[in-house]
């Protein structure tokens, strides 16, 4: 053996500088770690400060117990820590690990850290330079801990040309920071960046606010009060797990995924199967291009989860992965359904906001308590005008005949009021007690439509057809083995297949109401799905899927005019059916426009 290749034992410095590259990436990972740290020591206030978006400068102070100087000489010491009840890396009840996190960033950097704890006479502070330990000293320091850190990477400059712009970094340090408040509404946090606020969130007032309300008030100052107002509780257990949180209304989504927030005890986790879970469970209701606002707090017993897959620890593994995956698709889908026929408030926002144009002619209107009042003067925009001659024309959509028959129904017997006017062939007019709702005809009958066949389906089950000629579908050993394992479940859903050979299965029947299939794509797919969701749940899905297909081409079509008790009906199976206050893709079937708004636009009030 060459001299080359003896074997040697790395220097502890070299050793702290490779664990500083599997847990510290960039400023937003050391402040994560640090940040941790501080929740983890029982802090309620703590607050960040950068410079150059942490590439020179980061300090994070709390609150929090403090350490006494023994304590501070092993904070900083690889593999020690106060976080592991019995020395049992199954049981993890904490965010991190103080004795992995200090000594990795100190590392590669300038690290101070000072500390007292509460009822001691003085602080402790500890210096460490690229790994160089030296003695803790006192310091001046109230309860709590400071931890500094300067010129991070200067030990490994290879890293610092990864680093992106000042901006972009401290962007990914208020990310980090935003979804730790979002799990800790009881604790302050403030981030500055060049002595700018990003981030200053106040503590919840325990006795002001149930947990539930401190949450979605937390959540609101993070994702906006928008969602505050358009989300709907979650909250179940299932065989020792509880999901608790808030997911939007369908009509609130966006077209990334970036505002899906996703928790395991409390702990910040991209995991690729609680997306997919919230993928699935509103696959019904949204485009492919669009996403859910969601923030899902999933509390799971400690020896069924396993947070120690990624160093930083942002990915979990589960002991049953099937359970927690059907808890949340069920949850969410529960949850939508009880708000029944609710829109989103954007889209009636959205709607008033398109009449508020800023340009335009102006027209003296009277401001105040009504006309002729002696009050201001009102402008009314453009937009507004324009759109308002195409109703000038006589009203032929509503007959005298049909007036007399709706004229004594009292709109305020229902949410979605009473038909007053067909529009364009393609919108119902309704009036509310309060106010006017706009429908698109087509839309809202094609959610009704898909809602009938998937009740259908769940009563009665799915019908298969039989393959007058089986046809056999090669996917390879893994594939096939994974649809013969599920077979039995797969056979519930009409789908109807067994084993053929060696990487092959044989299909016998498949859904009746996917009609004509593509077989082999289909079972390639399900196959792809079941290794990564390790359930059936993905064919449910695509018969889903066709539902809302089959309903857009059997629903009432756009061009149709319809009588008075044709529109009542659709508004009264309206209110009757889940999820009928978006389409099938997430579009609205309606919008509200209050009264009070109204008068707005033409400045009675």
């Amino acid at each position: 053996m060459s001299a080359s290749r003896t074997l040697r034992r790395l220097p502890s410095t070299l050793v702290n500088r490779i664990a500083a590259g599997e847990v510290v990436e960039r400023p937003a990972s050391a402040v994560k770690e640090l940040v941790e740290n501080a929740i983890d020591a029982g802090a309620r206030r703590i607050a960040v400060t950068l410079k150059e978006g942490g590439r020179t400068f980061i300090s994070v102070v709390d609150d929090g117990i403090g350490m006494s100087a023994d304590e501070l000489r092993l904070a900083v010491e690889r593999h020690c820590t106060s976080k592991l009840p019995d020395d049992d890396l199954t049981d993890i009840r904490t965010l991190g690990f103080r004795g992995e996190a200090l000594p990795s960033i100190a590392s590669v950097s300038r690290f101070t850290i000072t500390s007292r704890p509460a009822g001691a006479d003085t602080a402790w502070s500890l210096e460490i330079d690229g790994g160089a330990k030296a003695e803790p000293r006192p310091a001046a320091h109230p309860t709590g801990t400071r931890v500094e850190v300067r010129e991070l990477f200067f030990a490994t400059p290879a890293r610092l040309k990864f680093l992106k712009e000042p901006r972009t970094e401290s962007g990914h340090v208020a990310d980090a920071m935003r979804r730790l408040a979002m799990a800790h509404p009881g604790v302050a946090f403030r981030l500055e960046s060049e002595e700018r606020a990003l981030i200053d969130l106040a503590a919840a007032n325990p006795s002001l606010l149930s947990g539930d309300a401190a949450r979605l008030e937390r959540l609101a100052a993070i994702m906006g009060r928008e969602f505050a107002d358009n989300a709907v509780p979650i909250d179940v257990n299932r065989e020792g797990f509880r999901l608790t949180g808030f997911a939007g209304l369908p009509t609130l989504n966006r077209p990334t995924g970036q505002h899906q927030y996703l928790f395991v005890n409390g702990r910040p986790v991209r995991d690729k199967l609680l997306a997919g879970a919230v993928r699935g469970a509103y696959q019904d209701f949204l485009a492919r291009d669009r996403h859910p606002m969601v923030a899902l707090f999933l509390e799971a017993p400690t020896e069924m989860v396993d947070v120690n897959v990624h160093p930083a620890k942002t990915e979990v593994r589960f002991r049953d992965a099937g359970i927690v995956r059907g808890m949340i698709v069920g949850a969410l889908r529960t949850a939508l359904s009880a708000a029944g026929h609710r829109a989103s408030t954007t889209v009636s926002d959205a709607a008033l906001g398109a009449f508020r144009p800023h340009t335009g002619f102006s027209l003296p209107l009277p401001m105040g308590g009504g006309y002729g009042n002696g009050g201001g003067y009102a402008s009314v925009p453009r937009g507004l005008a324009e759109a308002a001659t195409q109703f000038m024309a006589p009203l032929d959509g509503l007959s005298v005949r049909d007036e007399t028959q709706v004229a004594d129904i009292a709109p305020g017997n229902y949410p979605l009021g009473v038909a007053r006017a067909q529009l364009h062939e393609t919108y119902i007019v309704a009036q509310t007690e309060r106010g006017v709702v706009i429908v698109d005809q087509h839309a809202a009958h094609e959610r009704l439509v898909h809602e009938r066949l998937k009740t259908q389906l769940e009563a009665e089950g799915v019908k298969r057809q039989t393959l007058l000629l089986p046809e056999v579908v090669e996917i390879g050993e893994d594939g096939a083995r994974r649809l013969a394992q599920r077979a039995a479940e797969l056979a519930d859903m009409g789908l109807v297949l067994e084993p053929f050979g060696l990487g092959a299965v044989v299909v016998r029947e498949t859904p009746a109401v996917l009609g004509e299939v593509d077989i082999q794509g289909l079972v390639r797919d399900l196959a792809d799905e079941l290794a990564e969701m390790g359930d059936h749940l993905s064919l449910k899905e695509k018969v889903e899927e066709v539902c809302g297909t089959l309903a857009c081409h059997t629903s009432v079509r756009a061009g149709r005019r319809l009588t008075v008790e044709e529109m009542n009906a659709l508004l009264r199976q309206m209110e009757a059916t889940p999820h009928s206050g978006q389409c099938n893709h997430g579009r609205p079937t309606y919008v509200e426009l209050k009264l009070a708004d109204i008068e707005r636009l033409f400045g009675r009030r």
